[in-house]
């Protein structure tokens, strides 16, 4: 296989990648808190020999997550939770504490907030956010406070990465923070409603439609090189 050739595999490799967080996009457009994705491509330079010049190729290798905020939908829900600005909710899970934007929460059987997924929500000290049952009106405050018939309780947990390139996503809705947080300073938390997800369908699907038509482009590229190669090699025998 000729350099042609190569540096074509990888360039398909890439928009076979693309597609795929595109089509996860589409598939979580309606999904609370989700943040859509895109891929980064970069150029890879390697030098063939003294008189050979050199071969580039791309490679799409980074995942990117596009953090801009999503709408906001009104549901009166008690526990229905959102950040309007920066910020994220901390929750304990299996593997350690994760944020999420998705802030549609509601107690346990035991009074603790958790994520419908069952993971406890935490509090601004890091602990589980237990709310009492039967003894009024839950109402939670723009900075998080959380009150129980007018008694403040608790305070929901709302941080932001120290390190924004430290962030990887562990499932939809779930981020790793690897390089720590802190108490977010500007973050606004509104009670009785769920932000979105920020995916635009319809920029997705256009965007689905020219990977798709630069894969097919690819594709024939590598078809008219493998005919190409078929002739010479016929011609040689």
């Amino acid at each position: 296989m000729d350099n042609a050739s190569y540096a074509a595999l990888t360039r398909q490799s890439g928009l076979m990648r693309e597609m795929q967080i595109v089509a996860n996009n589409i598939a979580n457009a309606s999904t609370t808190g989700f943040r859509a994705e895109d891929v980064m491509f970069s150029e890879h330079i390697n030098a063939l020999g003294p008189d050979a010049g050199s071969l580039s190729m791309a490679t799409a290798r980074v995942r990117d997550t596009i953090m801009t905020q999503g709408s906001l939908t009104q549901t009166g829900g008690t526990f229905d939770l959102a950040i309007e600005g920066d910020g994220f909710f901390v929750v304990e899970t299996p593997n350690g504490q994760r944020l999420t934007r998705a802030g549609a929460f509601g107690p346990n059987e035991n009074g603790d907030l958790v994520t419908p997924d069952g993971h406890p929500v935490l509090d601004a000290g890091g602990a589980p956010l237990f709310v009492p049952q039967g003894a009024g009106p839950i109402g939670i405050g723009a900075d998080g406070t959380v009150s129980a018939g007018g008694q403040p309780i608790g305070q929901v947990g709302v941080v932001t990465p120290d390190d924004p390139n430290q962030m990887f996503r562990e499932s939809g809705v779930l981020f790793d923070a690897r390089g720590g947080f802190t108490p977010a300073p500007d973050g606004r938390v509104l009670q009785g409603f769920l932000e979105e997800s920020n995916v635009n369908p319809i920029l997705q699907v256009s965007r689905m439609i020219e990977v798709q038509r630069a894969y097919e482009l690819g594709q024939g590229f590598l078809d008219n090189e493998h005919e190409r190669i078929r002739g010479v090699i016929k011609s040689i025998r």
